[in-house]
């Protein structure tokens, strides 16, 4: 039986993973060529594949269709908006998900931003490049208020975190947070509404659904303090792009820095990445060698147990 790997992360952090796949008696293909997949290569290779481990590459009905043999797909990381999910599992394809390998490396990454924001690193870095020397005044980051939608495993890290840093944090998800779970992270549950209207920075931490999709948009923008930043790491889609351009530009928040973005890689005219308030990281805060190395161990026992049980 044949595994096809996609993410280039096997190839630095997982061989040992692959040869013990091979022991097996699996024939395994994984991505050494240090770049992604163009769509007909990954058709061509997944063509015959029994089980598929899969980064950002489209998992489709197409491609299912594509594929007989096909029994197991794993997403290397959480998010499963580029595998249609109900369609696999017409196809009798079981679905699988390494959750919580990379959480703490995302959550770190997104106080790095807030450290970024409050401390004018990104732009004050640039202009010394450029020969300025500028000097901007920051902000501290203990007292503020910081506002976490979607209260799973990356946003309780984030919580810990940000008591640690003398914040006052907030919490809110669509399903319900117990009191024991709002005392153990120390958080303070709020509405939706409350959060965006309240918070100083305001952390995104949802699924792409249809529910979540532009879920902040004009009018969020305009109940959001003036001075707030906006942080989004979870998925592109979820923010009005458009939306948060004018708002940007209308001063109706202060910043906005994203690991995500709807076209990854974003257009060279881009209009927000013209900005010098809005920054963006190339959906890099889930890399971290801890955090490769043990996706690389998750998906390798989701592939082995479903299928060879």
């Amino acid at each position: 039986m044949k595994v096809l790997i996609t993410p280039r992360g096997f190839a630095n952090y997982g061989l040992d993973k692959v040869r013990y796949m091979e022991s097996k008696g699996l024939e395994v293909h994984y991505n050494n060529t240090g770049k992604a997949y163009t769509k007909e290569e990954f058709y061509n290779l997944a063509s015959d594949a029994d089980a598929i481990i899969v980064g950002v590459d489209i998992i489709d009905k197409e491609l299912i269709d594509k594929c007989p043999n096909l029994k197991v797909v794993c997403k290397f990381g959480v998010g499963t908006d580029n595998i249609d999910v109900d369609y696999a599992k017409e196809k009798g394809i079981f679905v699988g998900r390494t959750v919580g390998s990379n959480s703490k490396a995302v959550a770190e990454h997104v106080v790095a931003l807030m450290f970024a924001d409050a401390k004018n690193l990104y732009n004050t870095a640039k202009e010394v490049k450029n020969h300025k020397w500028n000097k901007p005044t920051g902000q501290e980051i203990s007292g503020k208020t910081l506002g976490i939608i979607g209260f799973g495993m990356i946003g309780k890290h984030i919580a810990n975190f940000a008591n640690g840093l003398g914040m006052k944090v907030y919490a809110y998800d669509a399903f319900e947070i117990t009191d024991e779970t709002a005392k153990e992270f120390n958080v303070e549950k709020k509405s939706f509404e409350e959060i965006i209207s309240e918070s100083d920075y305001v952390s995104l931490h949802v699924p792409l659904l249809e529910s979540t999709k532009n879920m902040l948009s004009t009018e969020e923008f305009k109940k959001m303090k003036n001075d707030a930043c906006l942080i989004n790491a979870a998925r592109g889609g979820i923010v009005d792009e458009e939306a948060l351009y004018e708002a940007l530009i209308n001063k109706e928040i202060r910043s906005a820095y994203f690991d995500v973005y709807s076209t990854e890689p974003p257009t060279e005219d881009d209009k927000l990445l013209a900005l010098d308030n809005f920054v963006l990281t190339p959906h890099t805060a889930a890399r971290t060698i801890e955090s490769e190395k043990r996706t690389c161990e998750m998906s390798t026992e989701i592939i082995l147990q479903n299928l060879l049980g």
